[in-house]
């Protein structure tokens, strides 16, 4: 579980969901779900929005974490998924290729883009289902100094 430390600069109303203020670290670069996150004013502060389900309010210092498990099914979906797909697609076309006498390079290109393509529609549908999905967001896991009565 990737954790990060941050202050809640403010709460989502009714949402459940609360907006942490956090340095982005060196582990930034390297997560393929930085994009989520918002920088500020292009330094190393970000605001993240995250999952709020223990009660964190403006001005707490609080602890956001990210399940390691989606993080890879994410990353998966995102960047292995298509190029497999366009590997079956030029697979796919040069057995039609054979079997229907034509030009095996070009109708296997042209099945591997297709198949791309069609991957990446699967991907922008199946990533608008896991963003609406809390498991799929970062959440606050603890809050390690209250600044409220």
């Amino acid at each position: 579980m990737a954790t990060e430390e941050g202050i809640v600069i403010r709460t989502g109303s009714g949402t459940g969901t609360a907006w942490v203020l956090t340095s982005r670290t060196d582990a930034c670069e390297s997560c393929t779900a930085k994009g989520a996150c918002n920088m500020m004013g292009g330094g190393k502060e970000m605001e993240v929005e995250a999952v709020n389900t223990i009660g964190a309010k403006v001005d707490d210092k609080v602890v956001i974490a990210f399940e390691s498990a989606n993080l890879l099914k994410a990353s998966f979906l995102i960047y292995l998924f298509p190029v497999l797909c366009m590997i079956a697609g030029a697979l796919f076309g040069q057995k039609l290729s054979l079997k229907y006498d034509l030009n095996e390079s070009l109708f296997s290109a042209g099945t591997a883009f297709i198949f791309f393509a069609a991957a990446f529609l699967i991907v922008k549908t199946t990533g608008n289902r896991m963003a609406k999905k809390d498991a799929y967001r970062p959440r606050i896991v603890k809050i390690l100094k209250p600044m409220h009565n």
